[in-house]
């Protein structure tokens, strides 16, 4: 379970969440939605300090990740998020680790 920002991801969640060193972004699932992994749920994020990570990346003091409650979600799959201008947004790919 890795999780990769690209660039454009990482400079999209600063800007929208003000984040700052030593701020988290929390990724899980959530019932309701989709992704190209999991039909009835979709991910989602929230700013949240880090506790406790199973996985996790550190962007210039930044730390995304999951927890041991959302490994259901992101078993067998590493995560790379990308920028979506379209969507002006983040754009979620699943990768199979195994």
């Amino acid at each position: 379970m890795k999780i990769e920002l690209t660039e454009k991801a990482d400079q999209w969640f600063k800007e929208e969440l003000d984040l700052v060193p030593g701020d988290g972004v929390h990724f899980y699932g959530k019932v309701y939605g989709k992704t190209m992994v999991h039909e009835g749920f979709s991910i989602a994020m929230r700013k949240e300090k880090p506790v406790d990570p199973v996985s996790s990346t550190v962007i210039d003091g930044v730390t995304y990740y999951i927890t041991d409650s959302d490994t259901w979600f992101f078993a067998r799959y590493d995560l790379l998020v990308e920028y979506d201008p379209d969507l002006d947004g983040p754009k979620y790919i699943f990768k199979s680790n195994e």
